[in-house]
């Protein structure tokens, strides 16, 4: 696996983990069961079969449509450090031989951020899958929600990738969300929460707002209230599923849906 993640500290137990055993176990701690984010070619290599992996879209590319300050930057930062233009990608692949349209985000190009070629990416991956009929299943760890720099040109990604996946639903067709790291702000308040089946690995935070949050509305909290296992205690999710468990979990609902 191509992993940034060298022998570090767990940053949920403190033990040392070293980089043989993340990838040993898909970067969870052996000690803690912590999942450690995964890049979106880690991803990709986890859960697609190996050789069936045809990406969509991989010219498009964030440009600066506002001329915002210091944002070319940024971006051509994340491009180095990433090899990718966005902050998703988006193709097809089988998964234990069931054909579907795929896509992940990633949370090291502008946090996961959603922008105007962001939500086009999306769009057009599930005009394809209604094109081909593929159910559809996207992961989401986004801690940025729609991307500041580009203003309402990204708050718009929410209506259109909200309105594409309503396409699916009256195609009749399956879409899977998986919400892994975090998911928050406009992209959990669009296509990451209209899953007909929404599933979260272990630990997962999901919400609106980061904890800090919590200090404008001036209430307590309940303690882990942006977790997945409390989210699925309150029927927010269907599924907390261990990252070791997920491509079975997809297979097994992709060939009883089919």
């Amino acid at each position: 696996m191509n992993s940034e993640v060298k022998n570090s500290i767990c940053p949920n137990c403190g033990a040392e983990v070293t980089k043989s055993e993340l990838e040993l176990t898909y970067k969870v701690c052996p000690k803690c069961d912590y999942h450690y984010p995964m890049a979106s070619d880690e991803r990709i290599k986890m859960i697609i079969d190996n050789g069936t992996f045809i990406e969509y879209d991989a010219d498009l590319e964030s440009s600066n449509p506002l001329n915002f300050p210091e944002y070319d930057e940024k971006l051509a930062k994340d491009k180095m450090l990433t090899g990718l233009k966005e902050a998703v990608v988006t193709g097809e692949g089988k998964i234990n031989g069931y054909p579907t349209a795929f896509g992940v985000t990633d949370y090291r190009f502008r946090m996961g951020s959603m922008a105007s070629v962001f939500g086009e990416k999306i769009v057009r991956c599930i005009e394809r899958a209604i094109e081909k009929r593929f159910p559809v299943i996207i992961f989401s760890s986004s801690g940025g929600g729609a991307r500041m720099q580009e203003g309402m040109l990204s708050l718009m990604q929410m209506a259109k990738t909200s309105a594409a996946c309503m396409k699916l639903k009256e195609e009749g067709l399956l879409y899977i969300v998986v919400l892994a790291s975090q998911s928050f702000a406009g992209v959990m308040a669009s296509f990451a929460s209209l899953g007909h089946i929404i599933i979260a690995e272990p630990g997962t935070r999901v919400g609106f707002t980061g904890e800090r949050g919590r200090s404008s509305i001036r209430q307590e909290l309940p303690e882990g209230f942006q977790t997945a296992e409390f989210m699925i205690e309150r029927g927010m999710l269907d599924m907390v599923v261990h990252r070791k468990d997920l491509k079975k979990t997809l297979a097994d609902l992709l060939k009883f849906f089919s």
